[in-house]
């Protein structure tokens, strides 16, 4: 199974940004759809966006639109998640995953990070 590495996240203010990263070992991550979730306090783990093998087609979940964006290097064995206009519900430890279908469930992903914590403050 490949192994992945999440970083990138801290604390910021709201209204401010931060870009995580998802680093890949062991296997190329070239022939996965590659997606982030997340998880808040006491709250079931949520998808937030997924991006294709090749990097040509995207899916989000409403309340990301138009401010987070995912994004691959496969050269790099690398994963992207910019994060602008957080809002204090985002706060949230956020994973990444990779999976042999293009899909926002989490079922259908078989390689999880160990998460990194992004908190939004008010």
């Amino acid at each position: 199974q490949v192994q992945l590495t999440e970083s990138g996240g801290g604390q910021v203010q709201a209204g401010g940004s931060l870009r995580l990263s998802c680093a890949a070992s062991r296997r190329t991550i070239s022939s996965y759809a590659m997606g982030w979730f997340r998880q808040a306090p006491g709250k079931e783990r949520e998808f937030i966006r997924v991006i294709n093998y090749s990097g040509g087609s995207t899916y989000y979940e409403p309340p990301v639109k138009g401010r987070f964006t995912i994004s691959r290097d496969n050269a790099a064995n690398m994963v992207y998640l910019q994060m602008n206009s957080l809002k204090p519900e985002d706060t949230a430890v956020y994973y990444c995953a990779a999976g042999n279908t293009y899909s926002a469930r989490d079922e259908d992903f078989h390689s999880w990070g160990q998460g990194t914590q992004v908190t939004v403050s008010s």
